[in-house]
């Protein structure tokens, strides 16, 4: 994507998303007040030196930042995969199983407004390198476990506070930081990225899973997370200063100093944004978005299509078609944030999730049919549409702090992914099915819709911190 001419005649100062390369020339200050001229010149291809243009270095960035959420997003599409197994080696139960996962899914979110703050005291790349390193650790360390606690322990501790590390708060940081324009385009496509994990390891683990075990499907999760490290430690940087550049459609400024107190600056912030009203909603929503997305189908669709007498491989499989189109809706969602009014996006996609779930357990069968196809394009189109406009909100009400205020969102998130992930669990061990948990999520999402239609929009009638009537 190419970029504009910048629109200063000092080459120290860089005003829009533009890298210019013009070799030692660079370091002259101008000649004469006919510069403009030639630039115009240079324009309309006349006469003068002529300037090569380059993709910005944002892009770039955005780009290591997508491989590297799809590298520590790995571990994300194992538990629905070996809730069966795990329950069969062990005779663990799969209340058991569920709060494993829970603790994981809870860590993920608690962790991310710790880690956003984090990364503005030590920079990006320290964090999120030390984040795969967990993740890579609790995947390993789980081959060798023989005790509940274990799992708790390496999937839940370990392996929770590693996601969480590079959550949606690590997408928030690198767009704040690297771009002005096109914000609602590029979360959309950094979000879509745990999307794109999904779809390249769960076909692959579920196939590792049926054909050689669940051992060796965490050793290639593990071994995922690890393999994006040198990535990151040589190509990812943690401001446009850093390289003289400024942000993405934004001007220049100077890399700020390091923040010291990163809990304290976190928990202030979390106080500051607990005192307005959009924050209870926008958390509130989020959780149930967590709670019918991550904690409900990543977790319990595979063994609930398993129940119905689907192959494992054929429901991980659908799962992973939900990513191809997660990518697609996410993307698209974006780009309709920057034109559209968030709250009512959100409250389009919570309705129409909302009205998916309750058709699901109508559709689970032995075999895969078209309304089950029509179902997981259309679940899959909504599944992480909502984060685009819950972040531009989250900026909108909270500006600077709008990344760590998005954490604590996003904590909610997992906090209710993690409730679902262990309660489906126990419907499933005291109903023996899942349907209560289809339709109670439905219901729940209708009520995020109304939620998020009563956040009121900045300046409007008081300001962030009121409700609309």
């Amino acid at each position: 994507m190419l970029c504009d001419v910048n629109e200063t005649t000092d080459p120290q100062v860089r005003t829009t998303g533009v890298e210019r390369t013009d070799g030692p020339e660079l370091s002259k200050p101008p000649q004469s007040p006919q510069l403009p001229q030639s630039r115009e010149r240079e324009r309309e291809g006349g006469g003068g030196r002529r300037r090569k243009f380059r993709i910005h270095r944002a892009w770039f960035v955005a780009a290591v930042a997508f491989v590297t959420i799809i590298g520590g997003a790995a571990f994300n599409s194992l538990p629905g995969l070996l809730i069966d197994p795990l329950h069969d080696e062990f005779d663990w139960s799969r209340g058991e199983i569920g709060f494993a996962v829970s603790i994981d899914m809870a860590l993920y979110g608690l962790t991310a407004p710790f880690a956003a703050a984090l990364m503005d005291r030590f920079g990006i790349r320290k964090v999120v390198v030390a984040a795969l390193s967990l993740v890579t650790a609790g995947a390993l360390l789980s081959v060798w476990m023989t005790a509940s606690w274990q799992l708790m322990l390496y999937w839940g501790l370990l392996v929770g506070l590693g996601t969480g590390s590079m959550a949606l708060a690590f997408s928030a940081t690198v767009t704040n930081r690297w771009f002005v324009a096109r914000r609602g385009l590029v979360t959309g496509i950094l979000t879509a990225a745990g999307a794109s994990g999904q779809l390249v390891f769960l076909p692959l683990c579920a196939w590792i899973v049926d054909e050689h075990g669940w051992r060796p499907a965490s050793v290639t999760v593990a071994l995922a997370a690890l393999v994006v490290v040198p990535f990151v430690w040589l190509l990812l940087r943690d401001h446009p200063a850093d390289v003289g550049l400024a942000p993405y459609g934004g001007e220049f400024t100077p890399k700020p100093e390091p923040t010291r107190g990163a809990a304290r600056r976190t928990l202030r912030v979390l106080a500051d944004a607990a005192r307005t009203g959009p924050f209870w909603l926008l958390a509130g929503s989020f959780a149930i978005c967590g709670a019918s997305t991550n904690g409900l189908i990543r977790t319990h669709f595979v063994p609930s299509a398993h129940d119905h007498g689907m192959q494992i491989t054929a429901a991980a499989s659908l799962l992973a078609v939900i990513g191809i189109f997660d990518v697609i809706g996410t993307i698209a969602s974006g780009w309709l944030t920057d034109r559209f009014e968030s709250r009512r996006l959100l409250a389009v996609y919570y309705g129409l999730r909302g009205i998916s779930l309750l058709f699901l357990p109508m559709l689970l069968a032995p075999t895969v049919h078209p309304p089950m196809v029509f179902f997981i394009i259309f679940y899959g189109l909504d599944w992480v549409a909502t984060v685009p406009p819950t972040l531009a909100l989250c900026r909108e009400h909270y500006g600077d702090d709008s990344a760590i205020v998005f954490g604590w969102v996003l904590a909610s998130h997992q906090v209710g992914a993690a409730v679902v992930a262990f309660l489906g669990g126990v419907a499933r061990d005291v109903f023996g099915s899942y349907d209560v948990v289809w339709y109670a999520s439905g219901a729940l999402c209708a009520a995020a819709a109304l939620m998020v239609l009563v956040i009121r929009r900045r300046g409007v009638g008081g300001g962030a911190a009121e409700l609309a009537a």
